[in-house]
């Protein structure tokens, strides 16, 4: 309002925002969608978002700058239009296009990051975080949560409990219930009216058949919301993660087009031209799937709360080096724990390190470059080994899938998105999840049946993600690559049907008498704060660069002539590239950033154990192989 039209008031609008939200970790202080209903946030004003790009829609055009005139006294009122959905003026104004400035904003549908681990949500609502970092004496500003000092009220009680102080004693009363920080289990009231929120709201009076949020994988709960962009749109693509800032809409006439009973002369005439799906999918009701209007938007590195947002700045590369400096014994509390977790197998503990912290660092022509795929062998069939073996990676990783690999989902699960053109959106996919997400193949569920089509293409779907790391996504007349970093461990009893970088043969050293109980204590035992340090190490070290200098290439090479002229049949370029694989994560995971003689070392040895292991399993079982 203080700015005349052609001034440059939206580039200070933006530094506004982002000078102040830097002030006094004021980002903890913005409400989250991720977090908090939405009916109890008030109508424009700045809240945040924590999601993942599941669509694009078309561009769409909204008036920039309009005037309106009051029929009563003529006088004559400049608005704007950004940020807003609907035009600012009396029900008897008159807007009057000749004056308006038409601009263009662009609109991706949005979803909850898919798989997203509890602790991740949950983590900067415990204490026991807090301590953990003021401990290391390393300020971090977690990037994802909102922590209020009291449960937010919605914004229609605001009155109601100045007017009925009895109520506003009852909520506070409410509201002191405490989890004592445990956060395997602990799930705070808000947090459980969020999701009874989510879950209630998916069937809307206004919108018949139900409204399908288009969540990639199946029971997934939060909001979904329009994300409408109006600058640098170009750098956000599908299934990119950002966290967004924005001024909330959920004005009442976003929803007219979903009443089945509407007055159609209400619409804009050139709405007509949209396909009544089409209007369905693209204009949800409010209360469902709220709008936001960007502000401020980033791409995040990862979804790490206990991580800061972005590692090179000044303060969060004292944190890096803080934590790096006590890497070795979280590494070896880490192999301990996974060797209790692996029944006491410390080689297969050693691998899934190594895979967890794995991560396509580079594409050469279409190879992706530092995938490792794992197979682990050996699993007990039909036991709920696997399903604890999954608990424990989802303890450890910010986003996580288990993928129970019967006949059943396999014929009839939606592994590849797919182009719905009456609707003009992108139906998602169980493959549509966002980089580093940790997806676990489960098929010791597999028994004997018949893959239909649909079984079919999803199994080579599955196949084209782990060797190429992409899914082509269904077009109906083409299909489209699109790339993607997942990291996939496969749990099989014999060798996976499925392609792997590495088969690891499962060697239980205990077998415990009752598995649930001994995997439930397992998680038990585990102190937070040391399960916090896991967490960052997993995540840190995902995000460290690594070099070889030209001193240990040429002796990783002319090993490699060596080895090749003891045994040239048992040692190929695959063995060659696969032994580099497991030194280059193997530094990593030390801390180093270059490669040593001695990683390269026990980087053999560990390839010597894994093949020895293979090769003593096809002797006691021939056809395993």
């Amino acid at each position: 309002a203080q700015n005349v039209p052609n001034s440059d008031w939206e580039k200070k609008v933006t530094e506004y925002f982002k000078e102040k939200l830097k002030e006094n970790n004021a980002t903890n202080w913005v409400p989250s969608l991720n977090d908090v209903p939405v009916h109890y946030l008030k109508p424009n004003s700045l809240v945040k978002f924590r999601c993942m790009v599941q669509d694009m829609f078309d561009p769409e055009f909204y008036m920039g700058v309009y005037e309106t005139v009051d029929p009563n006294t003529n006088a004559r009122v400049l608005h704007f239009g950004k940020y807003r959905d609907v035009a600012e003026c009396g029900v008897s104004y008159t807007i009057y296009i000749t004056q308006a400035v038409t601009s263009e904003r662009q609109t991706f549908y949005c979803v909850p990051v898919p798989g997203e681990s509890a602790w991740v949500k949950e983590i900067v609502l415990n204490p026991q975080f807090y301590a953990y970092i003021s401990a290391n004496q390393a300020r971090v500003s977690p990037s994802t949560s909102y922590t209020p000092s009291r449960h937010k009220r919605s914004y229609e009680e605001d009155e109601d409990m100045d007017l009925h102080p009895s109520k506003q004693k009852e909520q506070h009363m409410g509201n002191s219930h405490y989890c004592g920080g445990d956060i395997h289990g602990c799930v705070e009231p808000k947090r459980l009216e969020t999701e009874a929120s989510a879950g209630h709201h998916l069937i809307s009076p206004n919108c018949s058949p139900p409204l399908d949020l288009n969540f990639p994988l199946p029971g997934e709960k939060g909001p979904a919301c329009l994300v409408k962009v109006y600058e640098s749109w170009d750098s956000f693509k599908v299934n990119d993660v950002l966290e967004v800032y924005g001024i909330l809409s959920v004005d009442p006439v976003l929803s007219i087009v979903n009443n089945e009973e509407r007055d159609s002369s209400a619409l804009d005439p050139m709405e007509c031209m949209d396909t009544a799906e089409e209007q369905r999918v693209h204009s949800p009701p409010a209360s469902l799937v709220p709008r936001i209007h960007v502000i401020l938007a980033q791409k995040l590195q990862h979804i790490n709360p206990l991580l800061p947002a972005c590692l090179n700045e000044e303060e969060s590369k004292t944190f890096v080096s803080n934590f790096m400096s006590e890497l070795s014994p979280v590494r070896a509390e880490l192999l301990g724990f996974l060797t209790h977790a692996l029944l006491g197998d410390s080689l297969a503990a050693e691998y899934l390190i190594l895979h967890l912290i794995s991560t396509v660092y580079a594409r050469r022509d279409v190879l992706p470059l530092g995938k490792f795929t794992v197979n682990l062998s050996g699993c007990p069939r039909n036991s709920i080994f696997t399903e604890h073996i999954y608990r424990i990676i989802q303890q450890l990783v910010p986003a996580s899938y288990r993928l129970q690999m019967t006949i059943e989902n396999m014929n009839h699960s939606r592994f590849i998105p797919h182009k719905d053109y009456a609707a003009n959106r992108l139906v998602s996919g169980v493959l549509q999840l966002a980089s580093n997400t940790s997806l676990v193949v489960d098929e010791t569920q597999l028994e004997q049946g018949q893959l239909d089509t649909t079984g079919v293409h999803n199994v080579t779907a599955l196949g084209n993600l782990i060797t190429w790391q992409k899914v082509d996504y269904d077009f109906n007349y083409h299909q489209m690559e699109f790339p993607c970093n997942i990291n996939v461990l496969i749990t099989s009893e014999g060798r996976s049907l499925l392609p792997s970088d590495c088969q690891v043969h499962l060697q239980p050293q205990i077998i415990p008498p009752n598995m649930e109980e001994y995997m439930n204590s397992l998680l038990t035992a585990v102190l937070p704060s040391v399960l916090n340090k896991f967490r960052i190490y997993l995540s840190l070290l995902r995000l460290l660069d690594y070099s070889i200098s030209d001193e240990v290439t040429k002796a990783v090479e002319e090993d490699f002539v060596e080895m090749r002229k003891n045994d040239p049949e048992s040692i190929t370029a695959d063995d060659l590239h696969r032994t580099l694989l497991v030194a280059r994560f193997l530094s990593l995971s030390a801390g180093q950033t270059t490669l040593s003689r001695e990683r390269w070392l026990r980087a053999k040895q560990l390839e010597a154990l894994r093949k020895a292991r293979l090769q003593q399993q096809t002797c006691v079982n021939g056809n395993e192989l």
